[in-house]
């Protein structure tokens, strides 16, 4: 009998979601087989079988978060229908964080704090938590799983621990091959960034690590939601060739297909959202990086040039900025010499 647990991927993870199971209970299977999808704060990764035999029980449901170490799957053993008793890591291994009031008020209304996930700070129990949950459900309820649960934990982070400001200002992408945006964007702010170390950085605890590499995310919408894969070395790199890597990695994403080594690393990101985007966005930071660029949709809008009014390719620049590291007026600089660059290009 061989007992499977969650390994270790990497990365300082400590916990992982059955995304897919590959197999099922009474299935043959040969070393090497396919045997589950595990989605982490990265990517999806397929995990193969480390051993042969007939599956015996499956012992994590898809959608569990479980913690690294947990035994996932028997394979070999008795195949008589009964599960062997295996110890189940649990889910969350600490106690609900809830203040003495809140605690009375669950207890007064008969409110189980262990089914509850805490809204507030450090995932404490709010009194609105305990709220919600004497309120009749309604609607159609659907758990977050897969890449939604990661971007709504990473978004959540972002959005608690970033002091985020965000700069706007038009372009004139008159002189834009507009089908080259992307590329044309992260070369302009590669090479921007080389002036501006602190926009290319990132906060690990009191000190400011400033990289000297630019790699730049590019955020990518799919239909299981957003996800941001790397693009390498884009101020020494040709248009045509980040052009290249960028519909490959888009590409990937979609079919989810990304290795997990296309999205870790990123050190500013860039972001456009094309016809769908709007006028302008305020983006939220791509934690634990300082900074991302967007651009907004770019149409024909009155512009006065040498004292006349014609029709230019405008749309906006935002800048969303940790105001930690990055001073307004810098991030203003910053954004405005990436413009720079790109009406010249």
């Amino acid at each position: 009998m061989y007992e499977f647990k969650l390994p270790d991927l990497g990365e300082g993870l400590t916990e992982g979601e059955i995304a897919r199971w590959l197999v099922s209970e009474g299935q043959e299977i040969a070393e090497d087989d396919p045997l589950v999808e595990i989605q982490t704060d990265k990517t999806t990764v397929e995990i193969p079988s480390p051993a042969a035999g007939t599956v015996t029980s499956i012992l994590v449901e898809e959608g569990k978060v479980v913690p690294v170490g947990t035994v996932l799957v028997v394979i070999g053993g008795d195949s008589d229908g009964k599960r062997p008793a295996v110890a189940l890591a649990p889910d969350r291994p600490a106690k609900a964080r809830v203040t003495p009031l809140v605690r009375k008020i669950a207890q007064e209304s008969g409110v189980d704090l262990d089914s509850i996930v805490g809204t507030g700070p450090q995932g404490r129990i709010t009194e609105d938590d305990v709220r919600a949950a004497t309120r009749p459900g309604e609607g159609r309820r659907e758990p977050l799983r897969g890449v939604r649960r990661v971007i709504a934990e990473h978004m959540t982070r972002a959005h608690r621990e970033v002091p985020a400001v965000t700069w706007v200002e038009e372009c004139d992408f008159s002189g834009v091959d507009l089908k080259q945006l992307v590329p044309i964007v992260l070369k302009a702010c590669a090479e921007t960034l080389k002036d501006f170390p602190e926009v290319n950085a990132r906060l690990e605890r009191d000190e400011i690590v400033f990289l000297d590499r630019y790699d730049l995310g590019v955020a990518v919408q799919t239909n299981d939601g957003l996800v941001v894969p790397v693009v390498r070395d884009c101020a020494s790199r040709s248009l045509d060739d980040l052009g290249a890597d960028v519909a490959r990695l888009a590409e990937s994403a979609r079919d989810g297909t990304l290795k997990p080594e296309e999205l870790r690393g990123s050190t500013f990101t860039v972001t456009s959202a094309g016809k769908l985007g709007g006028l302008l966005q305020t983006p939220i930071v791509n934690y634990p990086e300082v900074a991302i660029l967007s651009v907004g949709r770019i149409g024909p809008r009155a512009v006065v040039r040498d004292g006349e009014v014609v029709a230019g390719q405008i749309g906006y620049v935002s800048l969303t900025f940790d105001h930690r590291v990055v001073d307004g007026a810098r991030a203003a600089e910053f954004g405005l010499a990436v413009i720079r660059k790109l009406e010249q290009s």
